[in-house]
C-alpha cells in the first residue's frame, strides 16, 4: 500500500538495479540447487514489507521459502518462534484488537508497523499497517495512499478492507496475498511458456486498465509489485504497492494528495491532468519521465513492456551500472532481442513488447488496447511451446553472479506500497 515515497535526485540514490529481479532466482536456487535452468512532498524512506505490504516498511526476512497458505502460521524471518508481535499489541487501539487478533509482526518502517492478523469472528487472515500520523510526513503519505486505496475495488488490485482512524495512528486493514511475486512463480514452477506469460499479463492488464479508468496512475509497476493472492495455480494476480500512485494522468494538478480532495471533478476529468514529478524505479522509468516532460498513465504501459521483456527472458531491456548510461539507453529506446531465449520467442510477443516500449507515449496502446493484442487474446496459441524456464533461470543466475551479491534482499509483496529491501535506492524523485 505504499504509504511513502522516497524523493531524491536521480543521481543521488545508490544503484539497486536488478536486485529486485534476481532475488527470486537466488531464493529458488538455494532451495533446489542451481542446476535449474502528485504525491507526497516530503522525503520519506520507502522500504518493502514481507507478504504484501507497503512502503515505509522494511522486510526483515531472508529469501523466503514457498509462501504459507491462508491456514498456516507465518514463519518469522529469523526462523525462531514469532513473539515480537506481542510487544506491538499494546500499541494497538483496543477498538482494533477487539475486532482483530494480532498474530505476527510482518515488518516495520519509519512511520509504520505491519502485522498479520485474523478477524476474530470470521478467522479470515489479513494484514494491518499501523501508521504513526502525528508527524506531518506520516500524515501526508498515509492520506495520499488512502486517497487511492479507498477508491479501488477490482479482482486484480489489492483491496483495502477497512480503516481505523485515530488522532495519533491510522490502521489500514488489507488483503493478505500469500502466493508470492510474479517472478517467484515463474522460477518455481519449473516450466514456463509464452502462454503462461499471457495468462499473467491478462490479469495485470485488467487491473491496470481498471486503475487508469479511475484516473489513477501507478508509477511503480514492476514484477515485485505483482503478487499472487494464494499459492494455487488458479490464483488471481494482484497489482500492489500504491506508494507512488496518484490521480492524474493537461492542465495544472489540483488534486490534493494530503486530503484526497479533487473538488467536484470526476475520475475521468482528473485523468486528463499531466503529471510532472520524477519518481519511480530507475529501470522501469519511461523516457518522458527522465526528460522531465509532463506525462500520463502511458508511463505504466511502458513499465508493462519492461515487465513483459523480463518475464519472457529473465533479463532487462535497459540495464547499466551507470545511471547516466541507463537513462540514455531508455531515452533512446535502445534495447535488443539478442541472446537466448529470444530466437525461440514469437514475433507476436516481440511486437507486443515493441508497441509498449514506444518512445512516443501517444503511440503506446492503452491497457484495454494491449489486452486486445493478438498475442494476448489468443494466449500465444500460435507461438512456440518451448519451455523458457531454463533460459530465464540462466539469465537470472548470470546477472546475480555479475552483481557479486551472495545475498539479495527479499522484496516483499505489497498491498500498495514499496517494501523492505528496496528502500530509497530504487526510487528517484525531484
Amino acid at each position: 500500500m505504499g504509504c511513502g515515497s522516497g524523493k531524491m535526485p536521480p543521481e543521488a540514490s545508490k544503484k539497486r538495479g536488478y536486485v529486485g529481479v534476481v532475488q527470486s532466482f537466488v531464493a529458488f536456487s538455494r532451495g533446489r540447487g542451481s542446476d535449474h535452468g502528485d504525491e507526497p512532498k516530503k522525503k520519506v524512506e520507502r522500504q518493502r514489507v514481507s507478504t504484501w505490504f507497503s512502503s515505509g516498511v522494511k522486510s526483515r526476512r531472508p529469501p523466503p521459502p514457498p509462501p504459507p497458505s491462508h491456514g498456516q502460521q507465518l514463519i518469522p524471518r529469523d526462523g525462531r518462534p514469532q513473539d515480537k508481535a506481542a510487544k506491538y499489541k499494546d500499541k494497538f487501539d483496543p477498538r482494533v484488537t477487539a475486532r482483530y487478533d494480532i498474530k505476527a509482526l510482518i515488518g516495520r518502517g519509519s512511520f509504520s508497523r505491519v502485522v498479520r492478523v485474523e478477524h476474530r469472528a470470521t478467522r479470515r487472515p489479513s494484514a494491518i499497517k499501523m501508521m504513526e500520523v502525528e508527524a506531518p510526513e506520516g500524515r501526508e503519505v498515509c492520506a495520499a495512499e488512502l486517497a487511492v486505496l479507498r477508491r479501488v475495488s477490482h479482482a486484480n488490485v489489492i483491496q483495502l478492507v477497512e480503516v481505523f482512524q485515530f488522532p495519533r495512528r491510522v490502521y489500514m486493514v488489507l488483503e493478505l496475498a500469500t502466493g508470492g511475486e510474479l517472478l517467484d512463480r515463474v522460477v518455481s514452477r519449473g516450466h514456463f511458456t509464452e502462454r503462461d506469460a499471457t495468462q499473467a499479463l491478462r490479469m495485470v492488464l485488467a487491473g491496470v486498465g481498471y486503475l487508469h479508468g479511475l484516473g489513477i496512475t501507478h508509477r511503480d509497476l514492476k514484477p515485485e509489485n505483482l503478487l499472487y493472492y494464494h499459492p494455487g495455480a488458479d490464483s488471481r494476480l494482484l497489482v500492489t504497492d500504491f506508494g507512488l500512485a496518484t490521480f492524474g494522468g493537461a492542465g495544472p494538478e489540483v488534486w490534493d494528495s494530503a486530503t484526497g480532495d479533487g473538488g467536484d471533478q470526476t475520475g475521468a476529468e482528473r485523468s486528463s491532468w499531466s503529471l510532472r514529478t520524477t519518481c519511480g524505479t530507475p529501470e522501469y522509468l519511461a523516457p518522458e519521465v527522465l526528460l522531465r516532460r509532463p506525462y500520463s498513465c502511458a508511463v505504466d504501459m511502458w513499465a508493462l513492456g519492461v515487465i513483459t521483456y523480463i518475464v519472457l527472458s529473465g533479463s532487462m531491456p535497459f540495464e547499466d551500472d551507470s545511471r547516466t548510461r541507463l537513462y540514455r539507453s531508455i531515452v533512446r529506446g535502445k534495447y535488443s532481442f539478442h541472446g537466448d531465449p529470444w530466437p525461440s520467442v514469437s514475433n507476436a510477443a516481440r511486437d507486443f513488447i515493441q508497441r509498449l516500449l514506444a518512445s512516443d507515449p501517444a503511440a503506446r496502446p492503452a491497457a484495454d488496447q494491449a489486452a486486445r493484442h493478438s498475442w494476448v487474446v489468443t494466449m500465444a496459441a500460435g507461438s512456440s511451446v518451448r519451455n523458457l524456464h531454463r533460459s530465464i533461470s540462466q539469465n537470472l543466475r548470470r546477472r546475480a553472479s555479475r552483481s557479486g551479491s551472495s545475498r539479495c534482499p527479499s522484496s516483499a509483496a505489497s498491498s500498495g506500497g514499496g517494501g523492505g529491501g528496496r528502500g530509497k535506492a530504487n526510487v528517484v524523485g525531484k
